[in-house]
């Protein structure tokens, strides 16, 4: 999904800002954690200093500087689930937006199961309706397409598909991976690998802008940052955000305490949040709602098929 965002605290937002008593036990909680991560000096399944090259030394550099503890950043590059993902940034170069199949969200089995989730959720949807004045069929459809509703989220852990993609600022990392994963699916050329290089040090800039919001969030909430997967650029949950966006328009649907993706509730009102507050509003044209749709996604093409599923769910009948 795209990067982007300013938000709107409303009264279901999990605030990144608790009361005093809040930020004390939140702390707390973090320490707990912390010293889980940084006890791996005497167990390696929590971590274990490697004597293996280690890709991320000057990215933990970046991090301390800009203000993340430094206990807390070796605890975490020292686990032995920390490790550079050259396959999945190689195959995240090779992707192509022209070869995506977006007509398969437009089955019969696939408008099936989106209108059995609208069904099974209407309650939740209808709520978040009234209060973001954004369709229920509408967000049905984003996720149907983001994460198969939540069945398909993506295999790869976020922290080492962004900490890979952040490490290619170093010229060392972009010609490791050329030469041993790229060069070979890619036609050898100066220009391809000059097209590379750019891809890679733009992707590099972003990726740690992303990392950053996702060491920020899973502080926040608590989570163990090895545990949370998604796709090959760093996307997550069932509405396939990014940090960033996470931060910015993630809502804590459920009431349980905590904003996760992970979970239906909070996936329907995070969207809903999102497209609220980049303009969406009840009943406008289709002009309009496609404007939106494509600060979701840039693609044209991903942002008509989510109003013909939008469509297909508000008016069903024989297909």
């Amino acid at each position: 999904m795209a990067i982007k965002h300013k938000n709107r605290e409303t009264s279901s937002t999990l605030s990144f800002r608790p009361e005093p008593r809040d930020v004390v036990l939140r702390w707390l909680a973090l320490a707990a954690v912390t010293f889980l991560w940084l006890a791996g000096g005497a167990n390696s399944a929590l971590g274990e200093p490697s004597t293996r090259p280690e890709p991320f030394s000057f990215l933990q550099k970046q991090l301390v500087e800009d203000g993340f503890d430094r206990h807390l950043i070796e605890g975490i590059y020292a686990r032995p689930e920390a490790t550079f993902d050259p396959k999945g940034i190689a195959d995240y170069f090779s992707h192509r937006e022209a070869t995506l199949d977006y007509d398969q969200f437009l089955t019969p089995s696939s408008i099936d199961q989106a209108m059995a989730y609208f069904r099974r959720h209407r309650g939740t949807l209808k709520e978040t309706e009234k209060r973001y004045g954004v369709e229920g069929e509408v967000i049905t459809a984003i996720l149907l397409v983001e994460s198969r509703l939540g069945t398909f989220i993506g295999k790869r852990r976020v922290l080492n598909t962004l900490s890979s993609l952040a490490a290619l600022g170093d010229a060392a990392k972009r010609d490791m991976l050329w030469d041993g994963h790229v060069k070979d699916k890619a036609q050898e050329t100066q220009e391809i690998r000059n097209r590379f290089d750019r891809w890679a040090l733009r992707k590099s800039d972003w990726a740690y802008r992303q990392l950053k919001a996702y060491l920020t969030y899973v502080q926040a909430q608590d989570i163990d940052p090895f545990s949370l997967r998604g796709s090959y650029a760093g996307a997550l949950g069932f509405a396939q955000f990014v940090p960033s966006s996470i931060l910015t328009f993630g809502r804590d649907g459920n009431k349980d305490g905590q904003v996760n993706l992970y979970e239906h509730m909070d996936a329907i009102e995070s969207v809903a949040n999102y497209l609220n507050e980049h303009g969406w509003k009840q009943g406008q044209n289709r002009d309009e709602s496609l404007r939106v749709l494509l600060r979701y996604n840039h693609s044209t093409y991903y942002a008509e098929t989510i109003l013909k599923v939008a469509d297909r769910l508000t008016k069903p009948g024989p297909r």
